[in-house]
């Protein structure tokens, strides 16, 4: 069969040169030492902290599964018979035939923990973020936001797609907050935006005082509480739950960092989560979180509410507590949070992923550099997560593989 299909002209731009522009960016991140590798690692479940990578057993030492919940007995169990009886995914979004029981049950169990009228269940804690940042603003285009200065990257799209105005006030600084609050007509609708632990430094916010000063100046409150669930508070509810503190309007929070499931949610008011829930792109048009995935975080939930979810923080702080001690004994330069994350300072885009690779390659240990732009240029690090299983053993020798091969690249 003879193709109708006219040739190209002679002089048309070829493939490559349409990615002439792509290609100079990667170029370009690669000359300033900022082209992220992925490490390829498969979790074991019956041997916790440790993966395969390469067909060699490597220790992990950067994931966000605090509590190691994603290899918990009683979750993989839970998982497992609900694949086996409800198949592999949902089939469809929540409006189409994909709102599971264990969305209802789920959801009913958030609001609760929380102690709020409703909660929503995405896909992520991005989409979480974003959806209803974006939603909820574009419905109250009057509504001024003010976001801290260190929000994540998911907080600051919800924002900024909104197109609200806006003012970023500095990390954690009340003064500075207090200025802008006041500048504004004490009518006119505010947002205050930010995080209970940031996971760069590990520190936490004063929750409180700025619950007072949204109260004093007549601002609803956005709390992403993504680091803190199921790693502080006496049921594992976060920051808020750990200090009583329960004004915070909407409260996030995600099954995939200490839960060890996969998804996000927003709990708060009923209506604007009602909301939310009919107008939102990212809700509305995407297929739902499997129904086992789901279960998955159920049973997580109940494990972490319990007296064994209780230990498990305990042991987790007085790792993260006895990795601090043991880095400044050694001379180790790092943030000295009071949380259960433990910020490593590497300086230098360069040589943090040569001392990355080298304590893979030679010691294999597994800790993930960071840089610009997640955090500025000369504040490279490694964010160290010290789980409940984590032995005094594997920590000294941790410590010991980073000091030499500290000591063997000095800058």
């Amino acid at each position: 069969m003879i193709s109708t299909l006219a040739p190209p002209p002679a002089d048309a731009t070829s493939t490559a040169d349409t990615y002439a522009g792509l290609r100079a960016g990667l170029d370009k991140l690669r000359a300033d030492g900022l082209y992220r590798d992925f490490v390829a690692c498969s979790y074991l479940a019956e041997d916790r902290g440790h993966a395969l990578h390469q067909g060699r057993r490597i220790q992990v030492w950067c994931t966000n599964d605090y509590l190691g919940m994603s290899q918990h007995p009683d979750v993989m169990r839970a998982q497992i018979a609900s694949t086996l009886r409800h198949g592999t995914g949902n089939g469809g979004s929540r409006n189409i035939a994909g709102t599971s029981e264990a969305h209802v049950e789920l959801e009913t169990l958030l609001a609760g923990w929380h102690a709020k009228e409703r909660a929503l269940v995405f896909n992520s804690g991005y989409v979480a973020n974003v959806e209803t940042l974006t939603t909820l603003l574009r419905a109250e285009p009057r509504t001024m936001v003010f976001s801290d200065a260190l929000n994540h990257r998911s907080l600051i799209e919800g924002v900024r797609t909104s197109g609200n105005d806006k003012y970023v006030f500095a990390h954690n600084d009340l003064t500075d907050l207090e200025l802008a609050l006041a500048a504004q007509p004490l009518d006119r609708p505010k947002l205050i935006v930010f995080e209970s632990v940031y996971s760069m430094d590990g520190d936490v916010a004063p929750i409180r005082e700025i619950c007072d000063l949204a109260e004093r100046y007549h601002a609803q409150t956005y709390l992403d509480e993504t680091h803190a669930i199921g790693v502080l508070g006496p049921t594992g509810a976060g920051v808020c739950e750990e200090i009583g503190e329960s004004r915070a309007t909407f409260v996030q929070g995600v099954f995939g960092k200490a839960v060890g499931a996969t998804g996000g949610y927003v709990a708060g008011p009923d209506v604007p989560l009602d909301y939310t829930r009919s107008h939102a792109p990212g809700f509305i048009f995407t297929t739902t979180i499997p129904r086992a995935s789901l279960d998955a975080a159920l049973a997580s939930l109940s494990v972490i509410r319990s007296p064994e979810g209780a230990g498990m923080r305990e042991r987790l702080h007085a790792n993260a507590e006895l990795m601090r001690r043991r880095l400044t004994e050694a001379g180790i330069a790092h943030v000295p949070a009071p949380t259960h994350l433990v910020p490593i300072l590497v300086p230098g885009g360069n040589r943090v992923k040569r001392v990355s690779r080298r304590l893979l390659d030679e010691h294999s240990v597994y800790v993930q550099p960071i840089n610009f732009p997640s955090v500025p240029k000369g504040g490279e690090r490694f964010r160290v997560t010290v789980a409940p299983f984590r032995t005094e053993a594997q920590i000294e020798g941790f410590v010991e593989a980073l000091a030499r091969c500290l000591a063997d690249d000095p800058s």
